[in-house]
């Protein structure tokens, strides 16, 4: 299987103005809408989804870019409760509506946007906004790469991570860390069950980024949603791992939710894996309850975890104008004073550098210990499979696929449907970016 890096991503170049104008693509990225609109450029407006329950937070940070910003203001506008509902408001206005300056673009919606050419090259403002692009957190800032130019900064960035309860460990006789693999997982469920933990382990569902965090799940055991261009569901190793998760609900020890970080942090269950931005929540949710702990996703090092979250862009049909005055706030939001503070409000990791080095970031980590595992685990991350955020709608529909298969339908037919379903448009995505 092929190491996934941000890098291959330059493999697409030449697919903006190939299919730019495609169909399918243009159902999911919006339609027209792309005439420069106008409009006061010291009047900003931010949609966000508030990642990570960050409206507070965000509207601090919009407080404190405003006292120096000479004169910009930023509206913040609720753009909806998750990434998808971000993207189907910006669909609306990119077909005729008010685009705002700055958007939410998650891992799997960003690139649509870029390919019809509808969010900014960021490389054409860099210098005008002031904004310097090396101070970003490399595998995060190039996982905007696309065609040898980047179309958003990273902001609410996570990975997947491994939660569980200290007390309950204690009391099954575990050892004070995560599992080393899925397998392992499984055997220590039953421990935890007989210790009194209510449910062993719990994930999301379909609609709870199930496939997100599965992607670690395959590739631990080999398997693969696909390799760059080539869908790898009917895949053996594939098969052999879902079949594994579907397994280990069948036992009753395991379980999936929408929102599974309230079912953890009350209790109900003795682990989990969720993003990183849940941290905050999830420990204040736990707290006088147990002691949390949090280690790398199970599975060999360099083969078990997926980036994720989301990133600021800016649309490509507003004034030359507005766009350096968005890049101006976005870097701002995404300083290192303000994304040490947003990490710590939330549990989102630190993207600039030199965040990592500041006394804000420092005195988080001593206060939150269970903060510094994301960080660990990040240079051992790597990119997601190109079915899942490429192909338009991809990731709903592996979603859709987990929900069949741990309500126990056939492995082998789910994943064979979405085979099916996949593989012509990895083709087309294969063809055109020749």
């Amino acid at each position: 299987m092929t190491v996934r890096t941000p890098l291959t991503r330059r493999s697409l170049l030449g697919l903006t103005a190939a299919l730019a104008g495609s169909a399918g693509l243009a159902a999911c990225a919006g339609t027209g809408g792309t005439s420069e609109q106008g409009g006061d450029a010291k009047k900003l407006q931010f949609w966000s989804n508030h990642p990570g329950s960050s409206k507070d937070l965000e509207t601090q940070l919009i407080k404190n870019f405003e006292k120096q910003s000479d004169g910009v203001t930023i509206t913040l506008v609720d753009g909806g409760q998750n990434y998808e509902e971000v993207q189907q408001k910006f669909n609306a206005a990119l077909s005729g509506g008010q685009l705002p300056d700055i958007v939410v673009v998650s891992d799997v919606t960003w690139f649509n946007f870029a390919l019809n050419e509808q969010i900014t090259p960021l490389e054409d403002l860099f210098d005008k906004a002031g904004v310097k692009a090396e101070d970003y957190v490399k595998p995060l800032y190039e996982d905007y790469a696309f065609g040898g130019k980047h179309y958003a900064l990273p902001y609410s960035r996570s990975t997947p991570l491994f939660y569980y309860n200290k007390d309950m460990w204690s009391k099954a006789g575990l050892p004070d860390n995560g599992p080393e693999s899925w397998d392992q997982l499984v055997e220590w469920a039953q421990p935890l069950k007989d210790a009194g933990a209510p449910l062993s382990f719990v994930t999301g569902d379909g609609v709870g980024y199930l496939d997100w965090i599965a992607q670690g799940l395959l590739w631990s055991k080999g398997g693969a949603y696909s390799d760059q261009y080539t869908a790898k569901f009917t895949d053996p190793a594939t098969i052999e791992a879902a079949t594994l998760l579907q397994n280990f609900k069948k036992t009753g020890l395991y379980d999936v939710s929408t929102d599974p970080a309230p079912v953890f942090s009350s209790g109900q269950a003795a682990a989990m894996i969720e993003s990183t931005g849940s941290l905050k929540g999830i420990l204040d949710g736990s707290a006088g309850k147990f002691e949390v702990g949090t280690a790398f996703l199970p599975g060999p090092e360099g083969k078990a975890c997926p980036t994720g979250g989301a990133g600021l862009a800016i649309p490509a049909g507003i004034s030359e104008e507005r766009k350096v005055n968005a890049l101006k706030a976005i870097g701002f939001l995404t300083s290192a004073e303000s994304t040490a503070t947003f990490a710590e409000g939330t549990g989102y990791m630190p993207v600039q550098t030199a965040a990592l080095e500041s006394d804000t970031m420092k005195a988080y980590l001593e206060k939150t210990p269970q903060a510094q595992t994301a960080l660990d685990q990040l240079p051992h991350t790597h990119s997601q499979d190109f079915a899942r955020v490429f192909v338009a709608g991809g990731g709903k529909e592996i979603g859709g696929a987990w929900d069949k298969i741990i309500q126990g339908g056939d492995v082998a037919s789910v994943f064979g449907e979405v085979q099916t379903w996949m593989e012509p448009k990895l083709a087309e995505l294969a063809k055109k970016a020749k």
